[in-house]
């Protein structure tokens, strides 16, 4: 179902006079409109098919390099996604850590942002959200583990509340042979070596 912008934009106007503004004075007079324009944006994940990016897949054995199995994870970090809390509307925003064990198939790497960008242009929490993205990996490809760990700024953490500016968030959601912690350690570390290294925006 598609984004109703003349909807929102009136509610907008709505909201501005609940406040005790005036939506028709100038720096306001566009304000609805543009806020229609950005939650358009924000939420254009509603209703979309996560999995659908992860419908091409190549196959190892029989694909164009059949002699690059991995014989480890595929590790793809540093991801940047931003996303709209449910709870108070409000932005969160991060990066994403994307690891799995191939089976057979693997997938163009391009697919994996994808991913998180359908599940993140949604109303969200964290916590599902990396569920999500790994239950939608783990059940498109054939991999035999997933790995997702999120780490993210919430401004209703940041800028409301106790205002904690500094805070981030971190949740870890894994699939298959890499839910034990003692497999997945190694990839952990990796990650934590991209953030030390200053590769992160």
């Amino acid at each position: 179902m598609a984004v109703d912008r003349e909807r929102i934009a009136a509610l907008v106007r709505e909201l501005l006079e609940a406040i005790g503004e005036d939506p028709e004075r100038p720096g306001l007079r566009q304000t609805p409109e543009r806020v229609a324009d950005a939650y358009t944006e924000f939420f254009a994940g509603v209703g979309e098919d996560a999995a659908a990016p992860l419908a091409r897949t190549i196959s190892v054995s029989r694909g164009p390099a059949p002699d690059t199995l991995p014989s480890g994870a595929v590790m793809l970090r540093d991801i940047l996604f931003r996303s709209v809390c449910e709870h108070h509307l409000l932005p969160f925003r991060g990066h994403a850590h994307l690891a799995y064990l191939p089976g057979e198939q693997v997938v163009g790497l391009g697919a994996l942002p994808k991913v998180v960008e359908i599940l993140s242009a949604r109303p969200q929490v964290q916590e599902r959200l990396g569920e999500q993205i790994a239950d939608v990996i783990a059940a498109s490809l054939d991999a035999r583990g997933v790995l997702v760990v999120l780490e993210a700024t919430h401004e209703c953490v940041t800028m409301r509340g106790g205002r904690q500016p500094d805070a981030s968030t971190v949740t870890i959601a894994a699939r298959g042979e890499l839910a034990e912690p003692a497999a997945r350690a190694e990839l952990v570390a990796l990650i934590g070596a991209s953030r030390a290294s200053g590769i992160r925006g």
